[in-house]
C-alpha cells in the first residue's frame, strides 16, 4: 500500500539556525519556525494562535539555512515528519517530532540572495 510523509509549512523563523554535530559528525542545522492561524469563534470573535515547529536540515541545506535564514525571516519549508521516542532515566517515555528539511525557499529574498535550496538526491537525510 502506498503512503506519504510531507509537509509544507509557511512560516516566520523564531531563532537563528543553530549549527550541530551529530555523534558520528554529520553536521545539521536546527531552527524553530512559526506557523500562525486565524479563525473566527461560534460568536464571531477572531482568533489567533501560533503553532511551532522544530526544523532540522541537513548537509548542504543546514549550511544554507546557516548562511542566509535568520530569526524572522519568511520562508517555505518542504520535508517530512519524523517522530523520535526516548526514555529519561525515571523510565518515562517522551517523544518528539521534528520536521527533517527537504528544501528551503525565502519568501522574503533579497535580491544577493539564492531563491531556494533543495537536498541533493544522493545526500543521506536523516
Amino acid at each position: 500500500m502506498p503512503s506519504l510523509n510531507r509537509v509544507q509549512l509557511i512560516g516566520n523563523l523564531g531563532r537563528d539556525p543553530e549549527a550541530r554535530f551529530t555523534a558520528t559528525g554529520k553536521k545539521y542545522a536546527t531552527f524553530t519556525l512559526a506557523v500562525n492561524r486565524t479563525w473566527k469563534s461560534a460568536t464571531g470573535e477572531k482568533q489567533e494562535h501560533t503553532d511551532w515547529f522544530m526544523i532540522n536540515a541537513w548537509g548542504k541545506l543546514g549550511d544554507f539555512a546557516a548562511e542566509y535564514v535568520t530569526k524572522g525571516r519568511l520562508v517555505l519549508v518542504e520535508g517530512r515528519l519524523q517522530t523520535d521516542r526516548w526514555e529519561d532515566p525515571k523510565g518515562e517515555t517522551h517523544y518528539r517530532t521534528t520536521v527533517v528539511a527537504r528544501s528551503i525557499q525565502l519568501l522574503d529574498r533579497r535580491p544577493e540572495e539564492p531563491e531556494e535550496v533543495e537536498a541533493p538526491i544522493d545526500e543521506p537525510v536523516e
